[in-house]
């Protein structure tokens, strides 16, 4: 759980003769991640690929390029099938031919149609000219111009002009196009100077007869003709993606096998006659791994766990050396830098979670994967993220709704990511339903702690209401106990994650840090100096008025010595390994990082913040639909929302006098107030229910990765990838 899969790596040994049986025995039982052999063995080279293998690959590609044009999706594949070397010869070339011309077919198509669509815009500013389109070009002596530009500027230029014997001006809506008869010695390019003068830019004049709105009825037929032809081309697409889907999905799956098992060679050490081939395994499945290959080529291949691998360094605890001449001795043979002759690969990360806590490898896996030798903290992210966010809501309604959405997810989409988002939200909504019902609320109203509870109402509140804040200075304090406990665990697991890196290290980081963590908190929650900290510390688990009366009102006040010793221990430990890691600046850096012990606790702060400013979205929703009346003494106010009348100052509610209306609400207005009221309140808790998901996600997801990864996770992990193939589109030949 906390741990990944124990790994073993073997060493599978033989002549090449029985080398493709043992690559199809491992392939089959896909449980072998292979390691990559680097060819540092005097006499060993890396394989080759076995015959066929680029015949393979161009196959590959071409199904995926077919599959690229047709739109292949998985959806669109039938029952599983086999996949003869016949069907790979003749019908994928009947498919690539009949797809290839279709997508030429279509590209031509759409390339017309683009063109078209671009000269019928082209030519529409040129309808209000009013002029025919071959009249605006081909004369000897007259200088023609369309363009857009300011007319009188037009007009004023060409006036001045000497070089111009006659012009004419007309102006359309868009266009304006300019006549010009120059004198005989006026120079070539005179209107384009004067029309520069005139900051006149030219439009390019279509090469067409007639009338420009007969010409544009000319190619608005030819663009219907295109897209009744594109209409029946994608329609082929359409009938031959129906047709060659299950096909081209099994063949890709076909192939992609055939490459991997041609492609294994490369990861072997071999020579002439002989290979090495080296994975890790989990340990569990070794002699699975040995019976299955002396079932498949019996004792003409040698399987040995060479290692074992210890979960602090990824060391071998066992380990036998396979010699060059392909024999396996009973030990290890030492190598110049007194390692063992193997390739060196550290092991794979497995990770081994229980099924409810799989969704939360995708959190994990989103800072990193965890490596061999660290610990793995999705078990602990199932318990408590979910629980964050659960208590930041707390609402019965929300978390159905959270809840809905998340079985929708887990449920309706094959996709492994959108399926743990799934998985996630179902939890998380189940937490808020929890407190909700703790908290007694449904939408923000109050009326559940009634129903479940009876007259003394739900056993918590959230504190918002006047006659409730010792609940709120309450969750203050827990989310400081939460904070402390959640860094103490992570603390814990840098410690264990470490302890192979020596006590030293251990001690300089680590422990020190959770030593000057405790010690702080454990003085600030000393009586010592008490009427200079909160008063929440010690007043709301025991006393008077406090919310649930445990019987605490704080530590004693010679915690606090013992606290700050632990502090200043803690501290000096620190700085020295500081110091050891960077000399004399580590001695100011020590110091200065110390204060991350108060201040990362005090970051879960948030947990008490979120939860009030939730809970006053929703008061706020659901006052301006129903309205709020008030009953107590000042100070000590309880708030009720009107769900069926709205009394007044004075009356007499269950027994309790009516003090203030602090709105009326527009559910007790007209008709068109409450159109109006009906229309804010379902917008209104939308947007509570996705600002819940945007701020008590967001703020849970920051707890668990700043506060509670960044004190032991690296997540630097390798997948581990067995050689292999989970088939789904194709039955074994």
């Amino acid at each position: 759980m906390l741990r990944p899969e124990k790994m073993s790596k073997v060493s599978v040994t033989g002549s090449k003769a029985v080398m493709d049986d043992v690559i199809e025995t491992a392939h089959d039982l896909n449980l072998l991640h292979l390691s990559d052999y680097d060819g540092s063995w005097e006499g060993f080279d890396n394989g080759t690929p076995i015959e066929g293998a680029d015949d393979a690959s161009e196959k590959l590609v071409t199904v995926r390029s077919i599959e690229t044009i047709l739109d292949v999706d998985e959806e669109h594949a039938g029952p599983s099938r086999i996949v003869t070397d016949e069907a790979l010869d003749e019908e994928l070339e009947e498919i690539r031919t009949e797809a290839n011309q279709l997508d030429d077919r279509r590209n031509d198509i759409e390339s017309e149609l683009r063109e078209t669509e671009e000269e019928i815009e082209a030519i529409e500013p040129f309808i209000s000219l009013g002029i025919p389109l071959h009249l605006l070009s081909g004369y000897d002596s007259l200088e023609v111009a369309v363009g857009q530009g300011d007319p009188d500027a037009v007009r004023a230029e060409l006036d001045d002009a000497a070089a111009i014997r006659a012009f004419d001006v007309e102006v359309g809506d868009d266009l304006v196009a300019v006549f010009a008869y120059p004198e005989s010695n006026a120079r070539e390019s005179v209107l384009d100077d004067l029309l520069v003068q005139a900051n006149f830019t030219r439009t390019e004049v279509p090469d067409a007869e007639g009338e420009a709105s007969e010409y544009i009825e000319e190619l608005q037929h030819r663009k219907q003709q295109l897209e009744s032809k594109l209409a029946t081309t994608e329609d082929e697409m359409e009938e031959l993606r129906l047709d060659a889907a299950g096909f081209l999905l099994a063949a890709e799956e076909r192939l992609t096998i055939d490459v991997q098992k041609s492609e294994a060679p490369l990861q072997f050490a071999t020579t002439e006659s002989a290979f090495i081939a080296e994975g890790w395994i989990p340990t569990d499945m070794v002699d699975r791994l040995k019976s299955r290959l002396a079932d498949a080529v019996g004792n003409r291949v040698d399987v040995d766990e060479i290692e074992r691998a210890e979960y602090t360094d990824g060391h071998a605890t066992d380990t036998e050396h396979v010699t060059e001449d392909g024999t396996a001795s009973g030990k290890p043979e030492a190598a110049a830098d007194g390692g063992i002759v193997t390739m060196n690969d550290a092991p794979p990360t497995m990770q081994e979670n229980s099924e409810p806590a799989e969704p939360f490898e995708l959190l994990t896996r989103m800072v990193g994967l965890p490596s061999y030798d660290e610990l793995d903290p999705t078990f602990v992210l199932m318990l408590t993220f979910p629980a964050f966010f659960g208590f930041m809501i707390g609402d019965l309604g929300y978390g159905i709704l959270y809840t809905a959405a998340g079985f929708l997810l887990y449920t309706r989409f094959d996709n492994d990511a959108i399926r743990s988002l799934g998985g996630i939200a179902m939890w998380a909504g189940g937490f808020t339903m929890l407190f909700g019902i703790l908290y007694g609320e449904i939408f923000g109203l109050h009326v559940l702690g009634e129903v479940l509870f009876g007259e003394g109402g739900p056993p918590m509140h959230k504190g918002l209401q006047p006659h409730y804040s010792q609940y709120g200075q309450t969750w203050l304090f827990l989310s400081l106990l939460a904070g402390l406990a959640h860094m103490t665990v992570g603390y814990f697991f840098g410690v264990v994650n470490n302890l192979d890196h020596g006590l030293r290290d251990v001690l300089y980081h680590d422990l020190s840090w959770l030593v000057m963590m405790l010690g702080l908190w454990v003085a600030i929650l000393s009586k010592a100096g008490q009427g200079m900290k909160p008063s929440f510390l010690f007043t709301t688990l025991g006393g008077e008025n406090a919310a649930f009366d445990l019987g605490y009102t704080g530590l004693p006040e010679a915690a606090a010595v013992v606290g700050l010793g632990m502090f200043a221990v803690g501290l000096v430990v620190m700085t020295f390994g500081e110091y050891k890691h960077m000399g004399a600046p580590g001695i100011m850096v020590g110091p200065l990082e110390s204060v991350n012990v108060l201040v990362n606790v005090l970051s879960y702060l948030r947990l008490a913040a979120v939860l009030l400013a939730k809970a006053g979205m929703a008061f706020v929703v659901n006052l301006l639909f129903f309205g709020v009346y008030v009953t107590g003494e000042p100070g000590d106010e309880v708030w009720h929302f009107g769900t069926g009348h709205m009394p007044h100052v004075g009356d007499t509610v269950h027994g309790h006098e009516v003090t203030e209306i602090m709105f009326g609400g527009l559910l007790h207005g007209s008709v068109g107030t409450i159109v109006v009221g009906v229309l804010l309140l379902v917008v209104g808790h939308i947007a509570v229910l996705l600002l819940g998901i945007t701020s008590a996600g967001l703020q849970g997801i920051r707890l668990e990765y700043v506060e509670f990864f960044d004190k032991f996770y690296e997540g630097d992990g390798r997948e581990f990838t067995p050689f292999g193939y989970e088939r789904e589109f194709t039955a074994e030949d």
